[in-house]
C-alpha cells in the first residue's frame, strides 16, 4: 500500500503517479503543520465573516456577482448552491487514476493552509482515497479559469454525500456507497466549496500522468530506434559521443548514449569505422556503388535530436508540475500570518496548459519519427533486404507465394494513429474564450490540453507498439542472433506474447499485448532501464526537480 504525507510543499510527481495507479486504495494523511496551519487560515475566515467584512465567495457571490454580499448566516447554503450549479459535466468520465490524482492534488493544496477550510474538508478527500471511493467525473466543462470548476464540483458533491461513486468498479450512489463504508458526508461552512472546485487539480492530474507516461516513451523510443538500426542495417557512428557533445542538448546527449549503450554488442547495426572499412577503396577506380551506405535516413541518424526535444521539455514541465501540485490554487486566500485575505488569479492554469502544448507537440514527433522507420522497415525498396513488408520468405515456386501482404496493414494503421496524434498536438492555450458575464475574459484552457497530451500519449504508445512488432519481425528475418544482448532481451519479451507473423493472420490482438508490455514497464526493464527512466535520475538529481543534469 502506498503511504503519502501531505503538507502542501513536498508531493513529489512520484507520489501522485503511485497514488494514482495503486489500486489497493493509498494511506495518505495530512502532517501535524499542515493540520494546524489549515486550522489558522479557517479561524481568520471566521473573525473576518464575524467583523462583516464582504469576502469574495465567502459572504459574496461568485465571479461576475462579487459585488453582491449576503449575510453570514446564508454562507453555508450559497457554497452547497455552487455545487449544485457546477454539476453539468459532459463526455465520458474521467480514468480512475485521474481522479485518484485529482482528490490527491487537491487535499495536497488545501493542506498548504491559506484556503481556510477545516481539516476536515482535505481529510474527506484522503478518506474517499483510502477506501477508492471515486467520484464520476465527466471529462468535459472546464477552461481551466476559474480552475476546473466543473469537475472538481462532481468531487465536492460526493464529499457532501451526492451524485455517484465508482466503489470496486461499480457506479452507485455517493450515499449508498457511505452508509455501507460508514463514511459520513461532510457539512459545509462558508468557503468549503469554493475551496473545494477552484483550482488546477483536475488539470494538474492528467498532467503529471500525461508526463510521466511521456517519460516512459522516450525510454522506449531509444529501444526502438536500436532495434531499427539493427533491421536495417544501421550505423551505430551516428550516436557517437564525440557527434553529441558537439550540440550538448541534455535530453539529445541522453537518446544518443542510451542508443549506442542499447547497440553494444551488435553484429547486425555497426560503428562507422567498420562500414567504412568493409566499404574497400576504389582501387584506382574513378566510381563504385557501396555495398552499404555509410548514412542512414534522418529517422535513423536524428532520433537523439528528436527524442532529446521531449526529454528536455519533459525537464521544465515536471519542474512546473511540482510548482502546481504544491501551490494553493483557489481564491481567496488566508494570510493568517498577516491577519488578512487576498484576492487574487492563483486557479489560472496557464503553466499547465503552456506545458502541456509543448509536450504533447514534442511527443507527436515521437510518434511521426517512429511511424518513418517503420515505414522504411516494410518498404522493399529501403528496408536492405528485408522482405517485402516483412512477410515470410517463400520459395517462388511454393503455394504461398503472393498470397500474403504481412506488415502493409500496420504500417497504414501506425500513419493514421500518427496522423491523429499531429492533429492533436496543436495549441489549446491560444484559444481563450471569454465567459460568465466576460469576468472570465481570458481562461487558460488547461484541461483541454492537458486531456489532449493525455491522448497524444497513448497514440504515440500504440504506434510505437506497432513499430515493436514489426521490428522484432524484421530481426526474426534477419537473424536475432547477431543482435545486441539488450535489444534480443526486448525481442525475446515480445516474443513472449507474440509469435513471428508467418502468415497474415489478425494483428489487433498483438498490438494489445504489446501495449500491455509497454505499459508494466517490461520493454524498459528488457532493455535494462527502469520502466519510468529519468535523465536527471541517472545523475542523482531526483525526479521532478533539481539542475539539468551535466553528463
Amino acid at each position: 500500500m502506498t503511504v503519502v504525507k501531505i503538507d502542501g510543499r513536498s508531493l513529489t510527481l512520484d507520489d501522485i503517479h503511485a497514488v494514482a495507479r495503486d489500486t489497493g486504495g493509498a494511506q495518505v494523511e495530512c502532517t501535524a503543520e499542515a493540520t494546524a496551519a489549515m486550522n489558522a487560515s479557517r479561524e481568520l475566515k471566521l473573525r473576518l465573516i464575524a467583523a462583516g467584512d464582504p469576502v469574495y465567495g465567502v459572504t459574496t457571490g461568485f465571479g461576475d456577482s462579487a459585488h453582491r454580499q449576503i449575510s453570514a448566516d446564508k454562507a453555508a447554503a450559497l457554497q452547497r448552491n455552487m455545487i449544485l450549479y457546477h454539476l453539468n459535466g459532459t463526455g465520458p468520465p474521467a480514468p480512475d487514476e485521474v481522479v485518484r490524482a485529482t482528490l490527491l492534488i487537491r487535499a495536497n493544496c488545501l493542506a498548504r493552509g491559506h484556503s481556510g477550510v477545516r481539516p476536515r474538508i482535505a481529510g474527506g478527500l484522503l478518506e474517499l482515497l483510502r477506501h477508492d471511493v471515486l467520484p464520476v467525473v465527466p471529462e468535459r466543462g472546464s477552461v481551466g479559469a476559474s480552475g476546473d470548476l466543473v469537475p472538481l464540483c462532481y468531487v465536492a458533491a460526493a464529499l457532501i454525500g451526492e451524485g455517484e461513486v465508482r466503489h470496486r468498479g461499480v457506479v452507485r450512489p455517493t450515499g449508498d456507497v457511505f452508509r455501507g463504508l460508514g463514511l459520513t458526508a461532510v457539512d459545509l461552512e462558508a468557503k468549503d466549496g469554493l475551496a473545494l472546485i477552484n483550482g488546477t487539480s483536475f488539470s494538474a492530474a492528467y498532467a503529471v500522468l500525461a508526463a510521466r507516461d511521456a517519460r516512459r516513451l522516450a525510454a522506449l523510443a531509444d529501444i526502438c530506434t536500436a532495434l531499427a538500426s539493427e533491421a536495417l542495417l544501421g550505423n551505430r557512428g551516428h550516436y557517437a559521443a564525440f557527434l553529441h557533445d558537439q550540440r550538448p542538448h541534455p535530453g539529445q546527449r541522453t537518446s544518443a548514449r542510451r542508443v549506442d549503450a542499447l547497440l553494444e554488442g551488435s553484429e547486425l547495426s555497426r560503428p562507422h569505422r567498420q562500414i567504412v572499412d568493409a566499404a574497400g577503396s576504389l582501387g584506382g577506380r574513378g566510381y563504385a556503388v557501396l555495398r552499404r551506405s555509410i548514412q542512414d535516413r534522418y529517422s535513423l541518424r536524428c532520433a537523439p535530436h528528436v527524442v532529446g526535444v521531449l526529454r528536455d521539455t519533459l525537464d521544465w514541465v515536471e519542474d512546473w508540475l511540482v510548482t502546481e501540485v504544491n501551490a494553493s490554487t483557489d481564491n481567496p486566500l488566508f494570510d493568517a500570518a498577516g491577519a488578512t485575505v487576498h484576492s487574487g488569479g492563483n486557479f489560472y492554469a496557464g503553466h499547465v496548459a503552456q506545458g502541456m502544448d509543448a509536450l504533447k507537440t514534442a511527443v507527436s514527433n515521437v510518434a511521426d519519427l517512429l511511424d518513418r522507420q517503420l515505414a522504411l522497415l516494410v518498404d522493399e525498396k529501403f528496408n536492405n533486404g528485408l522482405t517485402p513488408n516483412l512477410i515470410p520468405r517463400f520459395d517462388e515456386d511454393a503455394w504461398e507465394a503472393g498470397l500474403h501482404h504481412g506488415f502493409k496493414g500496420m504500417q497504414i494503421a501506425a500513419s493514421a494513429l500518427t496522423a491523429e496524434a499531429l492533429s492533436g498536438s496543436s495549441p489549446a492555450s491560444v484559444h481563450s474564450r471569454s465567459t460568465e458575464a466576460h469576468n472570465q475574459d481570458k481562461v487558460s484552457l488547461a484541461p483541454v490540453a492537458a486531456r489532449q497530451a493525455r491522448s497524444v500519449v497513448e497514440l504515440a504508445e500504440e504506434v510505437a507498439a506497432i513499430h515493436l512488432l514489426a521490428a522484432c519481425q524484421a530481426l526474426d528475418l534477419r537473424g536475432p542472433r547477431g543482435a545486441a544482448p539488450r535489444t534480443r532481451a526486448v525481442h525475446r519479451a515480445v516474443r513472449a506474447v507474440v509469435p513471428f507473423t508467418d502468415r497474415d493472420r489478425r494483428l489487433d490482438g498483438a498490438i494489445g499485448r504489446v501495449l500491455g508490455l509497454i505499459r508494466s514497464g517490461a520493454v524498459t526493464r528488457a532493455a535494462g532501464l527502469p520502466a519510468d527512466t529519468d535523465r536527471r535520475e541517472d545523475c542523482g538529481r531526483g525526479r521532478g526537480k533539481g539542475m539539468p543534469c551535466q553528463d
